[in-house]
């Protein structure tokens, strides 16, 4: 049915090129809904193209969920200029895709597994982003500190320290502190700039500085001494966190390795040599022993993760 394949994948193509229109108007969205202050209102009026209507149909349909506000912080702690509804059509339209694409080489058991994978696959890269996006912050933030106790001991006000970092320091230490400088400027008051930086960026060692600026600001005292202090701790931390990353590098190599060798395997066979696993997947049997390999698998790389998470 060769037909069939046409209308598909013409569906899926218009599916993206009507998101990825509408994704620039869909930037604002995604701060609207973490509460971010610093978007000016001129740029929404400059805007010449609308946002996708099937994202924004989608973004009425699920507006107010939980899932839905989880989903909008998630993307805007990974930096990703997509609103909910522009997001949730891009899975569904991967997962179609990949599953379309298995169905054309004819290999109907891989069809769920490509489903799955173009469902799930936008999630993890957010994930992924998202953590290494909150890594590099966290390796910033003790660099970010020490320089901003040298411009309050240069004579800088808070927010004047503050719009050092965002002009001095690299992405995304610079791009945060910029938002709080401009909310700031807008009006926000200092708490809530804080916490709204905390809810993009929620690390430990953030919080003990805007702890710290926030008793310092209610009593009073040397806040350079106190985020010395801070920046000194921080950095300590970091150079711990990397020589116990290095020590625990071969567990978390061996964890990976026993992951993906058995899906790589088998993935090899069901190709180069179908006969010989195609059983498997016809037998009642064989999909208990698949079951049963999926939770070892899983365990075990729980546990090897377990070993090698040390707190610092």
């Amino acid at each position: 049915m060769p037909w069939l394949f046409v209308i598909v994948g013409a569906v899926i193509v218009v599916l993206l090129v009507v998101v990825l229109r509408g994704k620039p108007a869909g930037q604002d969205l995604v701060d609207d809904r973490i509460g971010d202050k610093t978007k000016k209102t001129r740029e929404k009026k400059e805007k010449s193209e609308g946002p996708s209507k099937i994202g924004k149909a989608v973004d009425r349909a699920v507006a107010g969920r939980g899932f839905a506000n989880t989903l909008a912080q998630q993307l805007a702690r990974a930096d990703l200029r997509l609103t909910v509804g522009e997001y949730l059509v891009i899975s569904v339209t991967a997962a179609l895709g990949a599953a379309l694409l298995f169905y054309i080489l004819n290999r109907p058991v891989l069809i769920p597994v490509g489903f799955l994978l173009g469902l799930f696959g936008p999630r993890i890269y957010i994930s992924q982003r998202q953590s290494a996006r909150l890594k590099a912050f966290d390796g910033q933030l003790g660099d970010g500190l020490n320089l901003m106790v040298n411009s309050l001991r240069a004579g800088y006000s808070t927010l004047q320290a503050m719009d050092v970092i965002s002009k001095e320091m690299p992405e995304p230490i610079a791009k945060e502190f910029g938002r709080v400088v401009m909310e700031l400027q807008l009006g926000v008051t200092f708490d809530t700039a804080m916490q709204n930086l905390m809810r993009r960026m929620p690390s430990p060692d953030l919080d003990l500085m805007i702890t710290a600026m926030s008793v310092q600001r209610e009593v009073g005292g040397n806040l350079a001494e106190v985020l010395d202090a801070i920046s000194f701790t921080i950095r300590e931390r970091v150079r711990i966190k990397g020589e116990i990353k290095v020590l625990v590098s071969q567990g978390r190599f061996t964890g990976y390795l026993l992951t993906v060798l058995p899906f790589g395997l088998a993935g090899f066979l069901y190709v180069y040599n179908p006969d010989f696993i195609g059983p498997m997947f016809e037998d009642p049997c064989g999909w208990i022993m698949i079951g049963i390999s999926l939770f070892l698998i899983a365990l075990g790389y729980f546990v090897i993760n377990k070993i090698i998470a040390i707190e610092v």
